[in-house]
């Protein structure tokens, strides 16, 4: 009896080992991947994709991006900025979501109208916003809508009735959408002159007197035009985005003071884009473990107060987000119905033409 005894607790221990066995190696192998997710970017370079020139709002975060961000990031990689200008940010997009590398070495900061431009224009849009994550958002970019004295507008009434020249870059940005938008549904009286190399360009030539008016993000009126605004030389009469922006909230939504029942409904999708703002979004298909480091990277960043300092003394504003909140607002957008898509792809599409001075000037 004692030797059977014996015999089931020998049995009994062996089993125990050989389990305790699958457990430890399952810990080591679980600690070997952590190791290795976090060990990844030690001695590489994370570059940060843009699709604008330097002197926007695009490149602004992007540079302070690139200052702090690497502290936070296991590994400290060096963090650099790309930038492939052209077509409102739509080349860059193209890269991107066909050669840009996945595995975590390339992030972008490309424009808030993205999962619209996919949807409204699928051959110029030739991406998947349901293939990538975002990491988080610096800013709202509600898009401001402003124009010289000169024209002497007093209210929106005379926005819509008075000629005005609009100065814009290419067909996938806001600066053009936008204006379009309320040309073709609400008649407008814009004369678009798009083509610029970005928003530098443009605000030149609303200095020079070459246009009357821009759609520009906030976050770049309030570093490179706050004297204007202030001096009243330039007057803003409206603002793109689904809630006022916290920095000028006596500016009207467009959907507050122009529109039907059904257009309003419209421009609210149109705008849902500014929320996401200047946001940061890894490659598509990117690995998840490198996503989670990434995004734990920014929620750090974003206390950092070295960095928030840079950001505010440069003039952007300061509104962060996490990147899970940006990717159910980009579900939104591109949950939406045909019928509001067709309607606003051809509204932001139609009378689109390159027609600014220096257009076809090589950069």
């Amino acid at each position: 009896m004692h030797e059977q005894r014996e015999n089931q607790v020998n049995k009994l221990t062996k089993r125990s080992a050989v389990g305790l066995g699958f457990i430890a190696a399952g810990v080591a192998g679980a600690l070997t991947g952590a190791a290795t997710a976090a060990d990844f970017y030690k001695g590489k370079t994370l570059t940060i994709l843009i699709g604008h020139n330097p002197g926007g709002s695009y490149d602004g975060y992007a540079q302070l991006a690139a200052l702090h961000y690497g502290k936070h990031i296991p590994g400290n990689p060096k963090v650099i900025v790309q930038h492939r200008p052209g077509g409102g940010g739509g080349k860059a997009g193209l890269y991107f979501f066909s050669k840009a590398p996945t595995d975590g070495t390339m992030i972008s900061l490309l424009p808030e109208t993205m999962a619209h431009t996919q949807l409204m224009d699928p051959r110029r849009g030739r991406w998947d916003m349901r293939k990538v994550k975002y990491i988080g958002r610096f800013a709202p970019a509600n898009s401001a809508f402003g124009v010289r004295k000169e024209k002497n507008i007093k209210d929106i009434k005379g926005l819509m009735t008075t000629p005005i020249k609009v100065g814009c870059t290419g067909r996938t940005s806001q600066s053009s959408q936008i204006p379009l938008l309320i040309k073709n549904l609400e008649g407008a009286k814009f004369t678009m002159v798009c083509g610029y190399r970005g928003s530098g360009p443009y605000m030149l030539a609303m200095e020079r007197g070459e246009v009357d008016a821009i759609s520009l993000n906030w976050a770049t009126w309030n570093a490179k035009l706050l004297d204007k605004y202030k001096s009243g030389a330039y007057k803003v009469y409206m603002q793109v985005g689904l809630t006022r922006n916290k920095a000028i909230p006596h500016v009207p939504l467009i959907q507050e003071v122009i529109g039907t029942k059904d257009t309003k409904q419209l421009y609210e999708w149109a705008g849902a884009g500014a929320d996401i703002g200047r946001s940061l979004f890894g490659a598509p298909n990117m690995p998840a473990d490198k996503v989670k480091i990434l995004r734990a990277a920014f929620d750090s960043l974003i206390k950092d107060k070295a960095f928030e300092k840079d950001v505010i003394k440069r003039g952007f504003l300061f509104d962060p987000a996490p990147g899970a909140e940006m990717d159910k607002i980009a579900a939104r957008i591109l949950a939406a119905p045909k019928d509001i898509v067709a309607l606003a792809a051809k509204g932001m599409t139609t009378g689109y033409k390159k027609a600014c001075i220096n257009c076809k000037k090589k950069k």
